[in-house]
C-alpha cells in the first residue's frame, strides 16, 4: 500500500502535465512545437524499433556504468577522507580544484586521452557525478555520533567493525542524498557526452533530428529522456526506502 501510494503521488502531476500538453497542443500549427499526438506517434515508431538497440540501450548502459563507478569510487574515497582529518586536509585543495571545473570542459581532454569510444563517455559521467556522492559521504562520516565513537574506542572495536556497525549506518542517509544528486547529473552528462562526439545514443540522435529539422522526432527523444530519468528516480526511491526504512520511520516518529 505504501509503495502504491508513493507511486500515485509521483505519477499524478506528470499525468496531469501530459494531459494538459495533449489538449493544449492539439491545435498547434507551429513547426517547432508540433502536437503531442504527433510526437507520441513518432515515439512509438522510433524507439520501439531498431533504435532501441542502436541508441537507447547503449545510452542506458553508459549511464549505468558511469554512475555505478561514481558511486563506488566516491563512497570509498569519501569514507577514507571522512575518517582521517589528515588525509582530508591534504586532499581538500586538489578536490576543490577539480570540483570547480565544469565537466563539459573536460570533454576535449578526455577525447584526446581516450578517443571517441564508450570509455570517454563513461568518464565524462564519472568526473561530473562523483562530487556530490564523495562530498556527502565525507560529511556523513564526519557527522557521526562522537559518544558512540568514544564507546567503540573504549571497547577497543577494530576499525572494520566500527566502520560496518557505526560509521556506515550513520552516514547512509547523506550518502543516498549525494547519490540522488549524482544520478541527475549523470543523466545530463550522458546526453552532453553523446552530443559532443558520438554516432549512437540518445544525445546523438536528438542532435541529428534537430539538425535535419525533424521536430516530432526530436521532441520524442526529449520525451524519452524524461521518461528514463523519471523511471530511474522511482527505482532509486524504492531502493532508498528499502535500505533506509529505519531512518524514515525514526523521522516520522520525531515529526509525529
Amino acid at each position: 500500500m505504501r509503495i502504491a501510494k508513493s507511486a500515485y503521488e509521483m505519477l499524478a502531476v506528470p499525468v496531469v502535465v501530459l494531459l494538459v500538453w495533449l489538449v493544449g497542443s492539439s491545435f498547434s500549427s507551429s513547426f517547432y512545437f508540433p502536437p503531442l499526438a504527433e510526437i507520441l506517434t513518432q515515439f512509438g515508431e522510433l524507439w520501439f524499433s531498431e533504435r532501441l538497440f542502436t541508441d537507447v540501450l547503449p545510452s542506458v548502459g553508459r549511464l549505468l556504468a558511469g554512475y555505478g563507478l561514481s558511486c563506488v569510487v566516491g563512497i570509498l574515497i569519501g569514507l577514507a577522507l571522512g575518517m582521517s582529518w589528515r588525509a582530508r586536509s591534504a586532499a581538500e585543495p586538489v578536490l576543490e580544484f577539480f570540483r570547480a571545473i565544469p565537466p563539459p570542459a573536460l570533454v576535449p581532454v578526455l577525447i584526446l586521452l581516450l578517443g571517441f569510444g564508450d570509455q570517454m563517455k563513461i568518464w565524462v559521467i564519472v568526473v561530473g557525478s562523483i562530487w556530490p556522492i564523495l562530498l556527502n559521504t565525507v560529511d556523513g562520516v564526519r557527522g557521526h555520533d562522537e559518544v558512540l565513537d568514544e564507546t567503540c574506542q573504549s571497547y577497543q572495536f577494530r576499525w572494520h567493525s566500527r566502520l560496518r556497525h557505526m560509521v556506515l549506518p550513520g552516514a547512509m542517509p547523506r550518502i543516498f542524498a549525494g547519490a540522488r544528486q549524482g544520478l541527475s547529473i549523470a543523466i545530463i552528462l550522458m546526453v552532453i557526452s553523446e552530443m559532443f562526439a558520438a554516432t549512437d545514443g540518445l544525445g546523438a540522435a536528438i542532435i541529428l533530428f534537430q539538425r535535419s529539422f525533424a521536430m516530432p522526432e526530436m521532441w520524442s527523444g526529449v520525451l524519452l529522456l524524461g521518461l528514463i530519468g523519471f523511471g530511474l528516480s522511482m527505482l532509486f526511491e524504492f531502493v532508498e526506502r528499502r535500505s533506509l526504512g529505519w531512518y524514515h520511520e525514526s523521522r516520522q516518529l520525531k515529526e509525529g
